[in-house]
Order: C-alpha cells, then sequence, then structure tokens
C-alpha cells in the first residue's frame, strides 16, 4: 500500500482510498482529497512535517500523519 507521506516531490498520485475514521476522515475529504482527485506533492518540510501538495487547483499544507492515511497510486 502507497500513501501520500511515501510520494517524492514532483511527483503526481491519485487518490485510491481515505483511511481513518469520524472526525480525522471527514476533515481529509472537506479540504477536498476524495477518492479520484490527482494530487501533486510540492514541497516537504525539512524535518518532514508539514507536506505541501496541490489539490484541486489550490495549495494545501497537512501533516505527515494524515498524509498518511491517503492512499494512493
Amino acid at each position: 500500500m502507497k500513501t501520500l507521506k511515501n510520494v517524492k516531490i514532483g511527483e503526481k498520485a491519485v487518490v485510491v482510498k481515505l483511511h481513518g475514521e469520524g472526525a480525522v476522515k471527514r476533515r481529509i475529504m472537506d479540504m477536498g482529497i476524495t477518492k479520484g482527485i490527482e494530487v501533486f506533492v510540492r514541497k516537504v518540510a525539512p524535518l518532514g512535517d508539514p507536506i505541501e501538495i496541490t489539490v484541486r487547483g489550490y495549495e494545501l499544507s497537512i501533516r505527515k500523519a494524515d498524509a498518511d492515511m491517503i492512499e494512493v497510486e
């Protein structure tokens, strides 16, 4: 299983599935990260947290823990 946390800088990935439950999963979906959406990894902070991605035409920073819940291909 490949997650968004494992995607390298400058690569694109398509969301396959969201893991997690309840409020956490809902918050990820509210940010626009849903099944079938393409995400582009723009930057990763020096210590690896947070990760800056482009999704649905806007930039978004998410924590590594949240990125690990997003399965991609």
